[in-house]
């Protein structure tokens, strides 16, 4: 007797004697006829079929499946595929879980024909309901991606076309732009690498869930494979872990345990590199942890998930209908496990588990679709079942979110999301909330490289999970860099070329209005792009974005290259807006505490959010006061000791000299620079100051060789080297973007010279001098003859006596008929410019025997400027941070052990930490500095000497020591050139290190020069550098014996 509301079904019209019969007639392979009846009858049953019939359909659809791939009759085929045309309109939607045994069953069939009607039957699926598609991709994926190796085009084509459906279920707008190469990474295992890269380098916004993991599955177990490159298993490894952190619901990861638990912890045992097995093994524990088990945990391989199933459904089903019903578990469980009532319970639970792996918590679709219309059949208290269900299994769901509350306040609300943000192999964000109200200025504080502009990135592109689209809320993200690809419009149509700008009808004398409140001149306005200051160029895009009629504006470090006056400007501005909200990263502290009326605090991935300015913000959270501070206790720069130069003992003695120099662009009328005559030494500390567009970075240029000088001369020490730190301090490595940081290095460096130095202006030659350098040389010959000779090219520098002579290769002329020449008489015949090249060669070399351009070396270097290993030798430069990347700029600038560092704008894109660090090594270093900065803090604290450039062409200097040292103040502090310690090169080789040379006695010297005689005496060549620096030993010596004459 069944138990209260229960009730014993209706019989159904599709049997399992009808069903045994479909399946005899279907295996009868020498009956043709027999075979087509059996397809024409299961398209009869499935028309026919009612929900009563559903549950029996799945029995039939694997018939159908197989006699789709019948090889011996076309009319069989062509019956079948009648029938798997009629299933979808008669399964739920929900029935994917159902039905995935059938369609495996296709998958693994010798006849391709099944293949591609269950690749069908699965596309009709996504159609109609992608979230239980994506629900059930942890299983389909790894069996779909066997289907596409298939050795049948027709078969690889479809296979391919309904993986591209399943990544489009997926549902994560954060990989869909990596599907089509997630996707090709199953064809071709070559591409594995690459993708790795570009998905360590995917910024990540929204919840990691199931589908999102079923996706990249194969291709992190491809590259953990044990055959891949080490690097790229730590990267998977990296991603896995990162992944694996924003994973909330551990029945999500728990599918995956099985897969990449065993090549992880092979990767552990097997690979040689010590760091990368720590990082899989962190993986691993990461995986484990988000799976719900402990780090230390022992998986079997071949354990039942612990994923949501059908078992967990059925427990819960049967409790609900024990409770309604009043009966007792063992009758309830006894009822429905009849041979009338299990095929409907167990297909409820069935599709009542796909429902909630795909978190579908509406309780009319479940009435439709998973278990009220089924379980009507057999139980009276369907829909109350039913809402129970739904109703505790949503609980559950919403109590596992760990959800972040902030204190609420007045004010019309703009947005109130949850959300998580990673950038690749770095988690940042995790179930973080972000509340903003309009009119709100709100300050986003947090260490550089904890994500501040990449979350405003995010947030204009559209990934924030519920963060309003822009037919709602408009975002405007202003950049600190203006990308120069319209160059050649004026500055008013560079404004109009914008589509939001063009949406809202605003004409050009609209733009002009508003660019003449930002304070540009009719000149400026008229004039192209190109000739903007980076200042103005900044002012440029805070119009363009106030033109685009923002409700939020997310400034990214909006002061950088902006002066006094104009900061105190925007100052004004933004606080005037009392009907747009702004978001701010900006590393002045003084502009934030004048503007802003919130902080938003990034707290161990969390964002606070803190009423009030910046000070009110240190107020509460004393652990902040290090953001106004310029100094710093836990990162430290450390710059490389300059290298030594020849003739220079004190360090007040000018190595760079420039004497009334002019200078203007072309195709202007403006003088930049007129009549500048300036200096450095080893001790110089020189701030160069002047408003926007003055001509301080022209100045600059100047020196370092960027640009050439229409008059005045510019000399610098032939062995000095700088290192020059551009305005927009990207410049140098946009164009390597693909490389790693350490990549980069090694690249810049690999020939003994800085490849960025051959872009210089200086380093390109005139038409001129390139007709002088292919003219014919006097060269006298030993007899006294004179042959006229072209040069080939200059092989290397010698030092004799006091000047330096070139050693000169002769086209036709073999190697052994070199000829050294003095420096005076290459540049007489226009060779003044190769010989600087070789000069700066030389000089890199001399670093070069101090440190060995090896991976380890590199490594060691960007750590002491603030890049670890993670990100200085395993993440690609794309992947980096704005202020990151400075301090790669800064690292590779300094690896030459340069005598003079020059900085223009050092204080843009570094946070206060970072600040303090360049402000306690400028302190610390041995060589001279040269900055332009707007940071009067900054600037104050290290400078002694101040150019002034107001911009009327001249420069103005005060406090400059100019040729004191021992001969003014007495106070000149010598230089001490101390020998550089021995390294070891890539191969474990000890290098040893050549040092200054050696002062000799006068009995030293005249035993070099008797086996020097001795040497010319029996006809052998000069060839150690010991016989050639003898004479300018002899030179020293005879001028002593000349001064002390005199």
């Amino acid at each position: 007797m069944a138990p209260a509301k229960c009730k014993t079904p209706a019989s159904s019209k599709i049997t399992k004697d009808v069903i045994d019969a479909v399946v005899a007639d279907s295996t009868k392979k020498k009956d043709e006829d027999a075979r087509k009846a059996a397809a024409e009858k299961i398209t009869e049953l499935v028309n026919a079929a009612t929900v009563a019939e559903e549950p029996m359909l799945i029995d039939l659809l694997e018939v159908a499946i197989t006699l789709a791939g019948d090889n011996k009759s076309k009319n069989v085929r062509d019956a079948a595929a009648v029938a798997m045309a009629a299933f979808p309109a008669k399964l739920s939607e929900f029935a994917v879980r159902a039905a995935l045994k059938p369609i495996f069953t296709g998958f693994q069939s010798q006849f391709w024909q099944s293949t591609t009607a269950a690749l069908t039957l699965l596309d009709s699926f996504i159609e109609r309901n992608p979230a239980a598609v994506a629900a059930c991709l942890p299983e389909i994926i790894p069996e779909l991606a066997q289907v596409m190796v298939h050795m049948r085009d027709e078969v690889k084509q479809a296979s391919t076309a309904t993986m591209e459906k399943c990544g489009k279920c997926v549902g994560n707008i954060d990989i869909d732009p990596f599907i089509p190469t997630l996707i090709e990474c199953i064809h071709k295992v070559d591409e594995v690498p690459e993708c790795v890269h570009k998905l360590a380098a995917t910024t990540f916004v929204q919840q990691v869930e199931a589908p999102t993991l079923s996706i990249m599955g194969p291709l992190l177990q491809r590259g953990l494979f044990f055959q891949q490159i080490t690097a790229i298993k730590r990267k998977s490894a990296v991603i896995i872990d990162n992944m694996c952190k924003l994973v909330e619901d551990p029945m999500d990861a728990a599918p995956f345990l099985p897969k990449l638990l065993p090549l992880l912890k092979r990767a552990m045992d097997e690979v040689a590199d010590p760091e990368c097995r720590q990082v899989c093994t962190r993986a691993y524990k990461t995986l484990l942890v988000a799976a719900g088990e402990s780090s230390d945990a022992v998986i079997d391989e071949n354990a039942e998930s612990k994923r949501t199933d059908e078992a967990t459904v059925r427990a819960q089903m049967l409790k609900m209908m024990t409770e309604i019903s009043g009966a007792s578990e063992a009758d309830m469980a006894a009822f429905v496990d009849t041979a009338e009532v299990k095929p409907y319970f167990e297909y409820i639970c069935t599709l009542s588990t796909n429902a909630l792996l795909a978190k579908n918590f509406d309780l009319d679709t479940w009435k439709k679709y998973c278990a009220t219309a089924y379980l009507a059949l057999f139980f009276e208290g369907a829909e109350d079942a039913t809402k129970k269900l739904v109703d505790i299994a949503h609980a559950e769901y919403e109590a596992s979110k760990k959800v972040f509350i902030v204190e609420d306040e007045e004010g019309e609300d703009l947005c109130k999301c949850d959300f998580s943000l990673a950038y690749g192999a770095l988690i940042l964000l995790n179930n973080a909330t972000l509340h903003m109200k309009k009119g709100k200025r709100y300050g986003l504080c947090g260490p550089n490289g904890c994500g501040k502009s990449t979350l405003m990135k995010a947030i204009n592109n559209g990934q924030v999970d519920g963060f309003p689209p822009p037919e709602e809320l408009r975002t405007v993200y202003v950049e600190h860099d203006i990308q120069g690809d319209q160059h050649d419009m004026s500055v008013v149509e560079f404004v109009l070329d914008n589509d939001v700008i063009k949406q809202h009808g605003t004409s050009a004398a609209d733009v002009e209005a508003t660019l003449l409140s930002f304070q540009f001149t009719e000149r400026m306005i008229n004039g192209p792009v190109v000739a903007l200051s980076g200042g103005w160029k900044m002012k440029l895009a805070l119009a363009r974005a106030i033109l685009m009629k923002a409700d939020i504006l997310l400034l990214d470090e909006p002061t950088n290259h902006l002066d006094v006056k104009n900061v105190a400007w925007l100052e004004e501005y933004l606080c005037s807006q009392n009907t747009v909200s702004s978001m701010i990263v900006s590393h002045d502290s003084g502009f934030l505490d004048r503007v802003c009326t919130h902080i938003i605090h990034y707290e161990t991935r969390k964002l606070v959010t803190y009423k009030g300015n910046l000070t009110e913000f240190i107020r509460q959270c004393p652990a902040a006061k290090k953001y106004t501070e310029l100094s710093n206790d836990e990162l430290k720069f450390i710059f490389p000791v300059p290298g030594f130069l020849e003739g220079v003992k004190n360090k007040d003695k000018a190595i760079v000299k420039a004497n009334n120099v002019h200078f203007t662009y072309p195709n202007t009328d403006r003088q930049i620079i007129q009549g500048a005559s300036i200096q450095l030494s080893l001790s110089s500390r020189v701030a160069c100051l002047g408003p926007n567009g003055a001509g301080k970075s022209t100045l600059i240029k100047c020196l370092t060789g960027e640009v050439e000088p229409q008059m005045g001369t510019v000399w610098k020490h032939p062995n000095m080297r700088y290192a020059y730190v551009a305005q927009h301090a990207f410049h140098h490595v946009e164009q390597h973007l693909e490389k790693t940081p350490n990549e980069y290095i090694r690249w810049r460096f690999q020939t003994g010279e800085d490849k960025e130095n051959l872009t210089k202006v200086t380093a390109q030659y005139t038409e001129e001098e390139e007709r002088l350098m292919k003219e014919k040389i006097p060269v006298p010959q030993e007899d006294g003859s004179i042959l006229k000779l072209v040069v080939e090219k200059i092989i290397s520098r010698r030092q004799k006596k006091s000047k330096y002579e070139y050693e000169v290769q002769w086209k036709g002329l073999s190697l052994d008929n070199t000829t050294w020449m003095e420096k005076e008489k290459l540049e007489k015949y226009g060779f003044a410019k190769y010989l600087v090249r070789i000069d700066e060669r030389e000089a890199a070399r001399a670093g070069l025997y101090a440190r060995p351009l090896t991976q380890a070396n590199v490594e060691k270097h960007l750590i002491d400027f603030g890049l670890d290993a993670e990100f200085g030798t395993h993440n690609r430069i794309k992947g980096l941070s704005g202020g990151q990347k400075v301090k790669l700029v800064l690292a590779a600038a300094m690896w030459q052990q340069p005598h003079i560092v020059v900085m223009d704008e050092p204080t843009n894109y570094l946070d206060r930490d970072a600040l303090g660090a360049l402000a306690c090594a400028v302190k610390e270093f041995g060589g001279g500095v040269l900055l332009i900065t707007h940071s009067c803090e900054f600037a104050d604290a290290l400078k002694e000497e101040t150019w002034d450039v107001p911009g009327d062409g001249k420069v103005y200097i005060t406090g400059n020591k100019w040729g004191q040292g021992k001969k003014g103040s007495g106070k000149g502090e010598n230089v001490e050139w101390t020998p550089e310690e021995d390294t070891v090169d890539a191969l474990g080789n000890v290098v040893k290190v050549k040092g200054p040379k050696k002062k000799l006695s006068r009995k030293e010297i005249k035993a070099k020069a008797k086996a020097r005689a001795a040497k010319l005496a029996e006809g052998q060549d000069l060839t150690t550098d010991s016989d050639w620096d003898l004479d300018e030993y002899i030179g020293e010596q005879k001028e002593k014996k000349v001064k002390s004459k005199d």
